[in-house]
């Protein structure tokens, strides 16, 4: 039975190992009283600050405003963590209930003027203050986020400014629930044998095991889990079925009933719109990059343009590749988009001798963690030992104690590696703890959440390639956050800007195609058997592969995000027409969606931490590609010195310097997109 309200866990010191949260004592009833509690107690220290009678120091004002809030940091972290990855009926009434007010109480901090003056005379007299760099940085990133708040605004603005903010926070909240509420109802149930073929045993094992949870023994189950969806879609010789499944994908958030997204992405959009002029800018798009590398919308354009144009002509090739398989197969088909993969997966195997099912045997996911693992003790000297008696809040989690080479603790790991109906589709890093020095020395808690598919009864958990390298990518973050070395909070770890944030992780997928870490790690769950060479090879030459598909799929959402933030007026904006409009545009194919169609693109309408910036993967992978080169010269992939210039200004850093200058003193340079473009296969490389 979980503790009562009056012993609510939030309220006395965790002595779980680690500083764990106590997972299996906080109850949804607790949350409420200790948002309420958390946002009286900051508010307290926010006008003690703000009405402080000393002259304004970086002591009384800026490491003041830094140590605020250390209980709302604590709720927080726990709640939403948990509203992502396992939630219920109860936390999404107290997910719509408080995001308003937690807008609201932001707004009351970042709109005071008063605490707005003292940073502002900090900032204009920094040059006297004798700031070490980290505190000139923090001084000037809170000058920069108190303005784009709208401190400097007044009257009517100032207050349209807030009420615009609390109720975009209102509408990203609905949004996720939606798209989430559409992705758990959904579920194709095989019944017959018929219906099942060209299945292969993992999927057919996978599909089982999601029947059984789901109380339906003996039958199967797909979901709209991507784990589950895409590799359905890959084999499944029921042509009917896929077009089933593939439109209830294609159409979450976008099924006209009360979990339909469209008139939610219209008022944000509009809302958006009018917060950038009120800001003084342009458009929406034109606000969210003036704080970004990218700086500006036309020099985003200026990257989608330039890989479009080989990645669509890539991308009609194998189009053509398609629709030739089906004409030697005898099926009287066009291509379209619910037969891509599927046809793609016979293309492949003709060219590469490669199917799904033959790679999968070797790609165990707790082989695929040793890998992640053993990667960073070979680059960072880090070391990994599993916790066994740990708090839960879920019985799939599982969590490491990470250590450094002196064998002194980093941080702690979780690890929550499973599809379930309780947790939001995708991948992502995030943390019940970040790391800083300004009231200790912290240890970061990070977490890692997946949704791979369950192996079936007795089975382990396979991956598909593109699995294990979600996994490596979301680790790559994982460890941005766990290096993390600064001394200020707001600096910490992952807290850089969105096209600059995918710089660690992207980079740390290259790692998983080594050679070496492969003929180690990619071992027959059966057998033991390590990957065979020729197989190995047939893997590393497939690569990029479909990579015109992929490419294109990615920079459409790309496109049409940069485009609807480009909006200067928004009157009942049609979104369905606005996406064909922006897609029509480009000259998208017909046969390729989307990767994230608008109604469902969480990462740019469940909050705005993406929003003018899902082309951040694209810019990162400018870096990232380039970044790899400078191990690729060495003539070492795990070179000691190449390594540690990477901690130092890129992993350990956190935000401490301006992104392009992080950059620079790792590399000595800016990079071009000529190493993504040889990256993705999209331009001939030259003959040896």
């Amino acid at each position: 039975m979980a503790e009562s309200v009056t012993t609510n866990p939030f309220s006395t010191p965790w002595t779980s190992p680690f500083g764990l949260p106590p997972f299996e004592s906080i109850a949804p009833e607790h949350y409420k009283p200790a948002f309420d509690k958390a946002l009286v107690e900051q508010q307290a220290e926010i006008q003690a600050i703000a009405e402080n009678p000393e002259t304004a120091t970086f002591g009384n004002t800026i490491e003041a405003l830094e140590k605020s809030g250390a209980t709302l940091k604590r709720v927080s972290a726990v709640f939403f963590n948990l509203a992502g990855s396992h939630t219920n009926p109860a936390l999404q009434a107290i997910e719509r209930e408080m995001a308003p007010l937690l807008a609201k109480h932001r707004n009351s901090i970042f709109m005071n003027e008063k605490l707005f003056t003292r940073v502002d005379a900090l900032h204009k007299n920094r040059d006297g203050l004798s700031l070490t760099p980290e505190q000139a940085r923090v001084l000037d990133r809170y000058r920069t986020i108190f303005v784009r708040a709208g401190a400097q605004l007044r009257g009517d603005s100032k207050t349209r400014l807030a009420a615009i903010t609390e109720r975009l926070a209102t509408l990203g909240t609905q949004f996720s629930q939606n798209v989430l509420a559409d992705e758990t109802s959904y579920r194709l149930v095989i019944e017959n044998e018929a219906d099942l073929a060209g299945l292969p045993a993992f999927l057919r094992e996978a599909a089982a095991q999601a029947a059984e949870e789901a109380g339906l023994p003996g039958k199967h189950i797909i979901t709209l889990s991507r784990s589950s969806i895409e590799p359905f879609l890959q084999y499944s010789s029921q042509r009917d079925l896929r077009e089933q499944a593939f439109k209830a994908w294609a159409l979450r958030g976008d099924l006209g009933g009360k979990t339909d997204n469209k008139a939610i992405i219209a008022e944000t959009v509009s809302l958006r719109a009018e917060r950038a002029k009120l800001l003084g800018y342009e458009t929406f798009a034109d606000f969210k990059l003036s704080d970004t590398m990218a700086k500006t919308p036309d020099a985003v354009r200026n990257l989608l343009n330039a890989v479009w144009k080989p990645a669509r002509a890539r991308a009609m090739d194998e189009r053509d590749d398609l629709q030739a398989q089906a004409q030697a197969r005898g099926d009287n088909i066009v291509i379209e988009a619910w037969d891509w993969r599927y046809y793609a997966e016979q293309v492949r195997m003709a060219q590469h001798d490669l199917d799904e099912a033959t790679i999968k045997p070797y790609f165990q996911l707790d082989r695929i963690i040793e890998a992640a693992f053993d990667t960073a003790h070979r680059l960072f000297g880090l070391s990994f030992k599993e916790l066994k008696d740990f708090p839960r809040y879920h019985p799939d989690i599982r969590a490491w104690e990470v250590t450094d080479k002196a064998g002194a603790h980093v941080g702690v790991f979780i690890g929550d590696y499973f599809a379930r109906p309780s947790k939001r589709s995708g991948a992502w890093m995030s943390s019940f703890r970040m790391q800083e020095k300004l009231t200790g020395d912290i240890r970061p808690i990070i977490i890692n959440v997946m949704n791979f598919s369950k192996g079936g009864k007795g089975e382990p958990a396979l991956l598909s390639f593109d699995d294990a390298r979600t996994l490596f990518h979301e680790f790559g973050h994982a460890l941005h956050g766990l290096l993390s070395n600064v001394t200020y909070p707001l600096l910490a770890g992952t807290s850089v800007s969105t096209d600059f944030v995918e710089l660690p992780s992207q980079l740390y997928e290259h790692w998983l195609s080594q050679p070496d870490i492969l003929r180690r790690y990619a071992t027959h769950y059966k057998t033991g058997e390590t990957i065979p060479e020729d197989l190995l090879n047939r893997l590393m030459a497939a690569r990029n592969f479909n990579q015109g598909f992929a490419t294109v799929e990615y920079l459409a959402s790309a496109f049409v995000d940069i485009d609807l933030h480009s909006v200067t007026k928004v009157d009942d904006l049609d979104v369905g027409a606005f996406e064909k409009a922006s897609l029509d545009k480009i000259g998208m194919p017909r046969e390729i969606i989307m990767r994230h169609r608008t109604p469902h693109f969480a990462h740019v309408f469940s909050g705005d931490g993406y929003s003018s910036g899902y082309y951040s993967y694209m810019w990162s992978e400018v870096l990232d590609a380039d970044a790899f080169n400078a191990f690729e010269e060495s003539g070492n992939a795990f070179d000691p010195q190449t390594a540690e210039k990477l901690k130092r200004f890129i992993y350990a850093a956190g935000n401490l310097r301006d992104p392009a200058e992080a950059y620079v003193a790792f590399r000595g340079r800016l990079p071009t997109p000529d190493a993504l473009l040889a990256k993705r296969g999209l331009v001939a490389t030259p003959a040896a």
